[in-house]
C-alpha cells in the first residue's frame, strides 16, 4: 500500500507534516509505504531536523494550493501543486489514497473529479469524530462538503455514516439520527420535515429520529447530526481515539464558560497561551490522518 501525504497543505507550513509523517511511519506496517508530496528542501531539512533516516519516497511540487485558492480553479490553474499531483498519482494507480489537510474544497474537487464518487452517491460528504463524556464517541456529517442539500442526500448521508461506522470503525450496530430544532417528528423547517419521512421509510441503517444540539457530547438514547455512536471496538488504528483521550477531548470542550468569561476580552499573553492549541497536538493529527487513511484503504 503506498499513501501520498500533503507536505504542503498545513496552516502551520511543512514543519507540522514534517513532524507527523515520521510518527505515522513508526506505526504503519512494513509494507506501507509513505510518499511525501511537497517542497524537496523543506522535506529533507524536516528530516533532518527530525533525526529520520531520509528513506521516504518525495515528489516535488511547484506553486502550491494555498487556503486562499478557489477550490473549482486551483487544480486547474496549479497543476504541480501538491493536491493536483496527488490526486494525478492516485488516478495513475501510483497511489492507493492521498491525505492532505490543506484547501478543503480543493481536496474534495480533486477526489470528485480524478478519484470518482461510487456509482450511486449523489453527493460526498465530510465526517467528523464527536467525543462524548463516558468515553465513547460518534460520527457527525456532513461537516463542510455542501452548504445546502436536499432531502434524498441527506438519507444517503445517513446511509454514508452507517457504512463508515460499521466497516471502519467496527460499530457492529450503529444508529442514525437528525440534528434538529426538537426531537418531535413534525419540528424542523420543510427540508428536515421531508428528510425525517425518507429516513424513517428506508431500510438499509437503524434510524433512532430527531435529535437537538445540546445532547451530542453526552450518553443517551440518540447521539447524532445525521450521526451514528457506539462504543469503539476496533483493535490497533491508533487513527481512532482512545476513550480515555475522547473523555479529556469532551471534558475539555463541555468545560462551564463563565459569564464574565464572555463579557471580558482574553488578556494577551497567557490568557491567550492558556487556550492557545499546542503545537504537538497538531503533528499527532497528521499522524492519526495517515493512520486513518491506512484503515479506510484495508476496509475496501
Amino acid at each position: 500500500m503506498r499513501i501520498g501525504l500533503d507536505i504542503m497543505g498545513s496552516d502551520h507550513g511543512p514543519e507540522v507534516p514534517m513532524k507527523g509523517a515520521p510518527l505515522a511511519a513508526r506505526e504503519l506496517p512494513a509494507d506501507v509505504q509513505l510518499v511525501l508530496i511537497g517542497d524537496p528542501e523543506a522535506i529533507a531539512a524536516g528530516l533532518a531536523r527530525e533525526g529520520v533516516d531520509p528513506a521516504f519516497e518525495v515528489v516535488a511540487s511547484h506553486n502550491d494550493i494555498t487556503m486562499q485558492d478557489s477550490a473549482t480553479k486551483a487544480l486547474q490553474s496549479k497543476p504541480e501543486s501538491s493536491i493536483s499531483l496527488g490526486f494525478g498519482l492516485m488516478k495513475a494507480g501510483r497511489l492507493d489514497a492521498f491525505a492532505s489537510t490543506g484547501n478543503t474544497g480543493a481536496m474534495l474537487v480533486g477526489a470528485v473529479l480524478s478519484v470518482k464518487p461510487i456509482p450511486g452517491i449523489i453527493r460526498p460528504c465530510i465526517p467528523s469524530v464527536v467525543p462524548k463524556e463516558n468515553g465513547q464517541y460518534g460520527i457527525m456529517l456532513d461537516v463542510g462538503a455542501n452548504a445546502d442539500c436536499k432531502p434524498d442526500v441527506l438519507t444517503q448521508f445517513g446511509l454514508l455514516g452507517h457504512l463508515l461506522a460499521k466497516h471502519v470503525y467496527h460499530i457492529d450496530e450503529p444508529k442514525v439520527a437528525l440534528l434538529n430544532i426538537g426531537e418531535e417528528d413534525k419540528k424542523g423547517n420543510a427540508t428536515a420535515l421531508a428528510a425525517y419521512g425518507l429516513m424513517k421509510e428506508q431500510t438499509q441503517y437503524t434510524f433512532i429520529g430527531n435529535v437537538e444540539g445540546r445532547p451530542l457530547q453526552r450518553q443517551g438514547r440518540r447521539d447524532g447530526h445525521r450521526r451514528l455512536h457506539g462504543q469503539h471496538r476496533a483493535e490497533g488504528g491508533g487513527s481512532l481515539p482512545r476513550p480515555a483521550e475522547a473523555a479529556r477531548g469532551a471534558r475539555a470542550l463541555l468545560r462551564p464558560v463563565r459569564l464574565r468569561e464572555l463579557r471580558r476580552p482574553a488578556r494577551a499573553g497567557r490568557e491567550r497561551q492558556r487556550h492557545h492549541r499546542p503545537r504537538h497536538q497538531h503533528e499527532v493529527t497528521i499522524k492519526n490522518m495517515v493512520l486513518f487513511t491506512r484503515d479506510v484503504v484495508e476496509s475496501r
